[in-house]
């Protein structure tokens, strides 16, 4: 039978896969607040706040059907396709930083993606309800399938687990393209300068960076109830 496959006096080294993607998530979290800290204290040349660029950014691009809109919070910053609302937050909206100006770009550059159709974005949206299921039940399945020695509640818990690192997945290319798009519509509209976009490159690699450890960790976690679910087979 299932039952617990480490037992509860021996150490479950499993537990170390879970320690490393929290290192890697503290560890992409700082470098972003640490490197936005740096930018955010930097005027960019134009002067344009988040929010002014973010508007001449969607004109340029032909995007007339979108409104940018404060919200509260701190990197709370995020783009709507449902109300098609670019909605950047109180160090961005109103700031001439160019840490503001590059993260309401790359806000721009999901709407762009919207308007065109951009393939994983839509993607992403559609797998979005099969993906918060996953999030919500996937422990709790995993867990009653061992305790109950119930073998397809175990692989139903992967299996949905599954489902929250697919999204993890489409949201890493589709977070790097939004920032590419943003760049280049920083350089080519003149709301930045070469220099200034360099740093603006920074803020957003290091945000990307965030993705990056969300998705190993994601990963790591997936290991880890194969890796108990395998342990648990053995005990059968």
């Amino acid at each position: 039978m299932y039952g617990y496959p480490y037992g509860f006096y021996r150490f479950d080294w499993t537990y170390l896969l879970l320690v490393i993607g929290m290192l890697l998530s503290l560890a992409a979290s700082a470098k972003l607040k640490g490197t936005f800290s740096v930018y955010r204290k930097v005027r960019s040349a134009s002067g344009l706040t988040g929010a002014e660029a973010a508007q001449r950014i969607l004109r340029s691009a032909g995007i007339f059907d979108v409104q940018v809109v404060p919200i509260q919070g701190s990197l709370t910053d995020h783009y709507d396709p449902r109300t098609k609302k670019v909605c950047l937050s109180e160090d961005i909206y109103g700031k001439t930083s160019l840490a503001a100006v590059g993260v309401a770009a790359h806000e721009c550059g999901h709407a762009i993606q919207h308007a065109t159709n951009y393939a994983p974005l839509n993607f992403r949206s559609a797998i979005v309800p099969a993906a918060n299921l996953g999030s919500t039940l996937s422990w709790p399945l995993f867990l009653l399938g061992l305790v109950m020695s119930l073998r397809p509640l175990v692989m139903a818990g992967i299996l949905l687990f599954s489902l929250a690192v697919l999204f993890q997945l489409v949201t890493l290319p589709v977070e790097i393209n939004a920032s590419s798009r943003a760049l280049k519509m920083l350089g080519s509209t003149g709301i930045l300068g070469p220099d200034e976009t360099s740093g603006a490159k920074k803020v957003l690699t290091a945000a990307a960076l965030t993705y990056v450890a969300a998705l190993a960790s994601s990963i790591l976690q997936l290991l880890r109830l194969i890796i108990l679910a395998g342990g648990g087979r053995k005990r059968d």
